[in-house]
């Protein structure tokens, strides 16, 4: 009846499905009760369980296509338990079923779901359609298949050829109803070798596209010392490469044609590495590295780049905790050979927009060297802060060297940890070309209120996540999640590919395309991530239809003898956060009913409710055109 066939005859189960009345006692509407922890596994099987084709099948015959010898089996048992517990499920008055035999089975032949620990529904249901297949596989002696390459005959023929394959070595109701096929196309880099699989699949595991992206701030410093830093939060592709990075930030501070951005990342007060390659992966950069973007004139690129690091004359107390380094590199670019002065004026026009403001009353304070931390804070002035006269100038018209008035300029690595000569104003800086040119700038104590410390030591990280922060309900369409599965994109540095023109490894470009749709249509939608550190759990709504999933636009090979036509019939739902949380199933249940399954309760949920959140794998079945 599920299919529009005679199949089942029982008067009583088309009374009880289509019919008025359609309480807890009807067939198919029985409920599964939790032995701990549990629903997850409940989930998946009321979502089968209620999978036309799947409901004939197992309340008909089916012992007798049990392969009990198949190695890659279960000895038909995951089928008998499953197929027994089906038939408890839709037996007529049934009250709530308690799945320990079934339970016991999966324990035995995957340990992984041993004790009763939450799990995904998802790995549950990957692992359920394999076993059941496997034990359910017509074929008794598998043939050796030799995979072929294309040489240059149709997608169509070699598509064919695939799938006879797979049919020689695999034939059973789930392939029937729940395999379909995908075109995997690989592009090397390199020699441009491109080679053409066409593979099986069970299910689409759709990723969100948030899960696609991945948003990074950077600090953005002008090397002018007409503004102070200001830092962008960019999207870029989560698996692109650094010129998209570039791409995004220009955009995002209106770069101009003749600017351009030398990338940093800074640890410890000093920089430990410039990101200069377009092509390298943005995988590369870590949530928590501290990023600063150089903004430069394109015309003094041929300039050898100065680094000025930031020192205190002796240890204090800054911003709560007992430093000597502090602040962010400051960078910019000179003449191969250039003066002390010349150094100086360039540091301190750097500094410039970092300058507090002062009044008249404090410039006496600062005149005689005897003003604090606490007493310069909060005033104001334009000019540096000097102290009197001298021939040294680095400003010209009678304003003092800043050796007069307290900084120090030393030579040193790339660390900023020594002091290998000290810079004079008169002395000419040699320096060799092509390298860089590290200034270690010493700060007495009395002049640090001069400026603004915390904003030049005010560095944010790549990705600050919050364990406490709300984020905004996101939104997107299913489609755009089938978009972003089939988007052509770079192989991770994990997953590379063996090219067979250049005898290596390459991260080569991969592209998917749907080729062959099966009759029931399972689609997991990747909630959740992980990582070394973190687990998490996306809760962006998907808009999904529930009456007409038209996927004839996303298919590469159209028959015409088939409908790309589908229908909602059951949903695994998943409320609350990783690692525990609760599963539900919504199911179809005949016109326009349907029901929500939370373990032993089953009751009426209207269609308006089947939409949420907390939607994880979808099940699909194919229209039936008259």
């Amino acid at each position: 009846m599920m299919n529009g066939s005679g199949g089942i005859t029982n008067s009583n189960f088309i009374r009880s499905v289509w019919g008025s009345s359609c309480e807890a006692g009807s067939l198919g509407l029985t409920g599964l009760q939790n032995l701990g922890n549990t629903c997850f596994m409940n989930s998946s099987i009321q979502c089968l369980a209620h999978t036309p084709k799947l409901v004939d099948y197992f309340l008909g015959d089916y012992s007798r296509e049990i392969n009990p010898d198949n190695p890659l089996g279960m000895d038909g048992e995951i089928a008998l338990a499953f197929g027994d517990l089906l038939r408890k499920l839709w037996a007529p008055g049934a009250t709530p079923v308690a799945p320990r035999t079934f339970k016991s089975k999966l324990s035995r032949f995957a340990p992984q779901f041993n004790g009763f620990n939450q799990h995904d529904s998802q790995e549950l249901l990957a692992f359920l359609l394999d076993g059941l297949h496997e034990d359910l596989n017509r074929v008794k002696c598998k043939p050796y298949v030799e995979v072929k390459d294309g040489d240059g005959r149709s997608d169509k023929e070699v598509a064919d050829e695939y799938w006879r394959n797979h049919l020689a070595r695999n034939d059973s109701i789930i392939v029937d109803v729940c395999q379909g096929q995908y075109k995997s196309t690989l592009v090397c880099p390199v020699c441009k070798k491109v080679s053409v699989t066409f593979d099986p699949f069970m299910y689409l595991s759709l990723p969100l596209p948030s899960t696609m992206m991945r948003t990074m701030t950077l600090t953005v410093v002008n090397t002018d010392g007409n503004s102070q830093p200001s830092q962008y939060t960019i999207t870029v592709p989560k698996h692109g490469k650094f010129e998209d990075l570039i791409q995004g930030l220009s955009v995002a501070c209106s770069l101009g044609v003749n600017e351009t951005f030398l990338v940093a990342e800074i640890y410890n007060n000093c920089i430990l590495r410039y990101l200069e390659e377009p092509s390298d992966s943005l995988s590369l950069i870590r949530d928590q590295d501290q990023l600063v973007a150089f903004r430069f004139i394109k015309d003094v690129e041929q300039f050898p780049l100065v680094v000025f690091m930031h020192q205190l004359m002796e240890d204090q107390y800054m911003h709560g905790k007992m430093t000597s380094s502090f602040g962010i590199p400051l960078v910019s670019r000179l003449c191969n050979s250039a003066s002390g002065s010349d150094i100086c004026n360039l540091y301190l026009k750097l500094l410039k927009p970092f300058q507090t403001p002062r009044n008249d009353s404090q410039e006496c304070l600062d005149s005689s060297e005897s003003a604090t931390l606490e007493e310069v804070s909060g005033t104001q002035d334009t000019t540096p802060p000097v102290l009197g006269g001298g021939v040294n100038s680095c400003y010209g018209n009678g304003v003092d060297s800043p050796l007069d008035f307290g900084f120090q300029f030393y030579i040193t690595d790339e660390k900023g940890t020594s002091k290998d000569k000290k810079i004079g104003m008169n002395e000419i800086v040699e320096k060799e070309e092509s390298k860089q040119l590290n200034v270690l700038v010493c700060w007495p104590k009395k002049y640090i209120g001069e400026y603004d410390t915390r904003l030049l030591s005010s560095l944010a990280e790549v990705f600050k996540s919050s364990l406490f922060a709300k984020k905004p309900q996101e939104s997107v369409s299913l489609y755009k999640c089938l978009e972003a599965f089939l988007k052509e994109e770079p192989l991770g540095p994990e997953d590379m590919w063996y090219c067979p023109g250049c005898k290596k490894h390459c991260q080569a470009s991969k592209k998917l395309d749907l080729w062959r749709l099966p009759e029931i249509l399972v689609i997991h939608l990747k909630r959740f991530s992980y990582s070394r550190c973190f687990k998490n759990k996306l809760e962006t709504y998907v808009d999904f239809p529930d009456d007409n999933l038209d996927l004839s636009t996303y298919i590469a090979y159209r028959s015409d003898q088939l409908c790309n036509r589908y229908m909602l019939y059951a949903v695994s739902n998943h409320y609350g956060s990783m690692g525990g949380g609760h599963y539900t199933a919504f199911v179809h249940h005949g016109a326009d009913r349907w029901y929500d399954f939370d373990d032993s309760h089953v009751n009426p949920v209207s269609q308006d409710k089947i939409k949420s959140s907390a939607a994880y794998v979808l099940f699909y079945r194919r229209v039936i055109e008259v």
